[in-house]
């Protein structure tokens, strides 16, 4: 997946720069052209000549020493690059990456990219949990920076904790996944999915109703890599704060029951069903003809159960590949696989609403997937969009999309 590809690895000034040696000695070999920018700090762990002899490449270190006249050189390393890596990423240099700052030739060249980054990030364990780092890794990753998650255990500086490089191979891996999601092969190609996206709505009246804070964010990105991924897609979608995907068929419903009509109606021809809505679990009994005056100092609304959308599927599924959602507050294993047993479904992926990364109308979602042996992946915080092509690239694995006729591979 990186044979050909420019990626520019960024190495600032922490023990761990010597990983990054392997790391370029790996994506080299994978036939990346790998070009390397260097801080002052990590040349003081590792020479430039130790780089420049693994890429074949002269190695960059100071903004202002121009090797090429016709180039602005952290400009044309920025236009050139189809991925960026920053391994290792100390506090400092996430902190300028969070801050707009741009004092050197790595963060230089940061500022003026426009391809995917991708930050390994290395340090103390205390460090590594300090409010300021946390937080401007969390701004990086609302902007779309991507994090390989460092590794726990013995540390440089005696301590043992969570702050490790993670290791060239898994830096690498990650590399090429992120290569796969800009360029997702057509693992959906021929099949017709169905996704559920948004709140519904249940009518009190006709200017008021129960619903609940679901945007429509994580269905619509289902939806949108589902298309990319070559699938025949039809989107059923409640209330929603989103603007519509494009190149899916949409079909327009309010409540559960709209929903339920309308998911029925297309699911003896559906080859994978992604349930993604927020579905409410009552209505009002009686919704009023008109609106229901003000009079007492109590209103009681009678509530009945709604039809369990997604129960009703995994009890009609023959060939269908069903994946569901649990949103959650606490004990998120244990619900999501009880969820998953009691609908009968392939998938459950569950995320904890409570999460600021992760609850409604977020840009990013940290999910975790089971299926009936218990986890089956966890993603980090990612933007929804490419943790919703995480899952379908899952789901079209476990569906055997992709496989050689009566193979196993």
């Amino acid at each position: 997946m990186l044979k050909g590809k420019t990626v520019v690895v960024g190495v600032s000034g922490g023990i761990a720069a010597y990983k990054a040696v392997a790391l370029c000695s790996r994506l080299t070999q994978a036939g990346a052209n790998v070009r390397v920018i260097m801080t002052e700090g990590a040349a003081k762990f590792v020479t430039p000549l130790t780089f420049q002899s693994i890429t074949r490449h002269a190695v960059y270190t100071d903004t202002f020493d121009e090797q090429d006249a016709s180039v602005i050189a952290h400009i044309d390393l920025a236009d050139r690059a189809d991925l960026i890596v920053v391994a290792p990423a100390t506090a400092n240099v996430i902190a300028k990456m969070a801050h707009g700052l741009a004092d050197d030739m790595l963060t230089t060249t940061l500022l003026a990219a426009t391809c995917p980054i991708v930050v390994a990030p290395a340090m103390n364990v205390h460090m590594y949990e300090h409010p300021a780092v946390v937080e401007n890794m969390n701004t990086l990753r609302l902007r779309g920076i991507r994090f390989v998650e460092p590794g726990t255990g013995q540390l440089a500086c005696g301590y043992v904790g969570k702050g490790r490089l993670a290791e060239p191979e898994q830096i690498a891996a990650y590399l090429e996944q992120l290569v796969m999601e800009n360029e997702p092969p057509k693992l959906l190609a021929g099949k017709r999915v169905l996704i559920t996206a948004g709140g519904t709505v249940e009518r009190i009246d006709p200017v008021r109703y129960i619903t609940n804070d679901s945007s429509g964010k994580m269905g619509f990105a289902i939806a949108e890599q589902a298309r990319r991924l070559g699938a025949e897609v039809t989107l059923v979608y409640a209330s929603v704060s989103e603007k519509l995907p494009e190149g899916v068929e949409l079909v327009r419903v309010q409540s559960a029951l709209d929903m339920m009509d309308a998911v029925l109606e297309r699911f003896s021809d559906t080859d994978l069903v992604v349930k993604a809505a927020a579905v409410a679990d009552y209505r009002p009994a009686e919704p009023a003809a008109q609106k229901i005056k003000k009079q007492e100092d109590e209103l009681t609304l009678r509530l009945v159960k709604n039809p369990d959308i997604l129960a009703a599927l995994g009890q009609r599924k023959t060939k269908q590949f069903l994946v569901g959602f649990a949103a959650e507050t606490n004990d998120l294993e244990l619900h999501a696989m009880q969820k998953l047993q009691r609908k009968n479904c392939d998938l459950i992926v569950a995320n904890d609403v409570t999460d600021p990364l992760a609850g409604f109308g977020k840009d990013t979602n940290v999910l975790h997937v089971f299926d009936g042996n218990g986890p089956a992946a966890s993603f980090p915080p990612l933007s929804k969009h490419e943790a919703a092509l995480r899952l379908l690239l899952l789901t079209a694995e476990r569906m055997g999309c992709g496989r050689p006729a009566g193979g196993n591979e």
